[in-house]
């Protein structure tokens, strides 16, 4: 398969670049946010055209950010989807899009199904949703929306590495124990949207939502306190809080446990559980293989 991956230079991109790069019967263009602009619909048309796979990993993620300044979060969440769309649907191209757990209000107590009600908190997930929505206006045979939440990896800013570099300037770290959801490594993800698109791509994955994230559910002082033990330091340094403790501009939900019935349904199995998924992001790297980009 051709894959054209938007957002090259970001976390998750990045470990795409990297696991389609170890697959030799696929051919990868990855173009970053300045070689790309998804908000510019000439320019995405040109890109798309001569891929069979597009995976939309460009996004606005300064969620705070988006609180401030919906207008523009939204074009690059929102608008610039109907562009992939528009062109993947012009190109004969499958659009495997990412999204986040934010679509949903975070009441719940069970993990949300794909087909759950969205009601989104913030101006973060109302763009998203946007998005979400032009996939599947617009492809309606061929996109995928993929939701994902609680990245975290070896590229870029993420709540793991955080920990990580606090953990050498301060003995004891206050972290909220009041919002659940399932830490997701971005290596892992990336495998399973390479997997999901070769199944779309022969016809075993039926179009429409699916939910990648790990298996499981922790808190973020959960987490913390997972990270520092694998890394060899005293979990108990990480103490509890509330997140009335950390205001902040966009309101989170409290509960971003997602379910995975759609990866069974296309006998695809689910993301593993994060704890498993933790001890391989930390695993002595094996040497990078050779990019192939065409």
């Amino acid at each position: 398969m051709r894959f054209l991956v938007t957002g090259a230079g970001g976390m998750l991109g990045r470990d795409l670049v990297d696991v389609l790069a170890a697959r030799p019967e696929h051919r990868l263009t990855a173009v970053t946010r300045t070689e790309l602009d998804i908000t510019d619909s000439a320019a995405v048309h040109a890109a798309v055209d001569g891929h069979d796979v597009v995976v939309n990993t460009a996004a606005w993620t300064d969620v705070d950010g988006a609180e401030a300044n919906e207008s523009a979060a939204t074009t690059v969440n929102g608008d610039a989807v109907v562009h992939l769309a528009t062109a993947c649907a012009a190109h004969g191209a499958r659009l495997l899009h990412l999204s986040t757990d934010y679509v949903f209000d975070g009441t719940a107590t069970t993990p949300y199904p794909e087909d759950a009600p969205t009601a989104p908190l913030n101006a973060y997930g109302r763009g998203k949703l946007i998005g979400e929505q032009a996939v599947a206006r617009l492809l309606p045979d061929t996109g995928y929306v993929v939701r994902t939440a609680w990245l975290y990896g070896a590229h870029g800013r993420n709540f793991v590495a955080t920990m990580l570099d606090l953990a050498d300037r301060r003995d004891t770290l206050d972290v909220v124990d009041d919002q659940h959801g399932q830490p997701t490594w971005s290596h892992a993800l990336a495998r399973h949207l390479v997997m999901l698109a070769e199944a779309a791509h022969t016809g075993r994955a039926a179009p429409g939502i699916y939910h990648g994230t790990c298996a499981g559910e922790t808190t973020w002082y959960g987490l913390a306190r997972a990270v520092f033990a694998r890394h060899g330091l005293d979990p108990d340094r990480i103490r509890p809080t509330t997140s009335a403790r950390f205001v902040r501009p966009a309101p989170r939900p409290t509960y971003s446990v997602l379910a995975h019935g759609r990866w069974a349904e296309a006998g695809l199995p689910p993301l593993p559980d994060w704890h498993a998924t933790l001890v391989d992001a930390f695993a002595p790297a094996a040497p990078p293989s050779p990019r192939k980009v065409a």
